[in-house]
């Protein structure tokens, strides 16, 4: 199964950004674990800043089943949710800390009701399960 995680603004500073909420391990270095934990899938991974750029990186249709944390555009990109909505593959919004447990702000995702499921303050691991669940519920 190739499996295509993409992250959006500021998760490029995930290890050095608010290690108290995000904790200190980089993504490239928590891909490297997950590549080794799941050797019999084709895990890749996109981040960027830009709402548009993740966008066409969504419709490039070369994955079968995502995870996305779509990082402050949760909470306000009708432009993702939309996107999603229009992916007909196995989808998982994933939220590295507990966004119920933020500023009010955070704790609504426009982007989820696109997705199958959400996992959201499980920190890091939150991308394992998502993979575990996607793998073991193809």
């Amino acid at each position: 199964m190739k499996i295509l995680i993409v992250n959006g603004p500021n998760l490029n500073l995930l290890g050095t950004r608010e290690p108290e909420i995000y904790g200190s391990t980089s993504m490239e270095n928590y891909m490297e674990k997950l590549k080794s934990e799941f050797p019999s899938h084709d895990l890749s991974y996109y981040q960027s800043n830009i709402e548009g750029e993740i966008i066409d990186r969504l419709q490039q249709d070369d994955f079968d089943a995502l995870i996305i944390n779509p990082g402050a555009y949760t909470h306000y990109s009708y432009a993702i949710a939309d996107c999603l909505k229009n992916i007909q593959k196995s989808k998982i919004e994933v939220h590295i800390s507990n966004i119920y447990k933020r500023e009010e702000f955070r704790q609504k995702s426009v982007t989820a009701a696109n997705t199958d499921a959400v996992l959201s303050g499980f920190g890091m691991h939150g991308y394992r399960l998502a993979i575990q669940s996607l793998t073991e519920n193809k």
